[in-house]
């Protein structure tokens, strides 16, 4: 599986991280014909570094609107302050939904900025990212 999404979506989700600091950041992916180009930001209601949980009303809200606006759900995403872009043993425990797409974006330096995976029943999957131009 590849997922395509534009460098300024990855630079979006980067900057989101950078502000939640030094707690997770987190929020929804969106795609139009198969590229994502949509950001959604949500709130972290456990404002932790470690850890992320969407808040419930905006997260249905959010999804009511990307169906509204004829956009395809691709992918949710959280950032990981100090640890490299691989899902830890808590965000593989709490995947919850094997059809998405986790997409992490690191803002360790040294490390690839986002990676992106499939998480089914504690099995990890890396998917293929396309950053294509905006």
């Amino acid at each position: 599986m590849t997922l395509k999404i534009t460098q300024k979506i990855v630079n979006a989700v980067l900057a989101h991280g950078r502000r939640a600091e030094p707690n997770e950041a987190c929020g929804y992916l969106a795609a139009k014909d198969g590229v994502i180009n949509r950001i959604f930001e949500l709130t972290n209601i456990d404002e932790a570094p470690d850890h992320y949980s969407m808040d419930p009303v905006e997260q249905f809200a959010t999804v009511r609107q990307i169906r509204a606006e004829g956009l395809q759900l691709a992918a949710a995403y959280h950032t990981h302050p100090e640890t490299p872009a691989r899902p830890s043993v808590e965000d593989i425990r709490l995947a919850n939904d094997p059809n998405i797409v986790y997409l992490i974006g690191s803002l360790m330096a040294g490390v690839e900025p986002v990676l992106a995976y499939k998480i089914k029943k504690g099995v990890v999957t890396e998917v293929l990212l396309t950053i294509v131009r905006n």
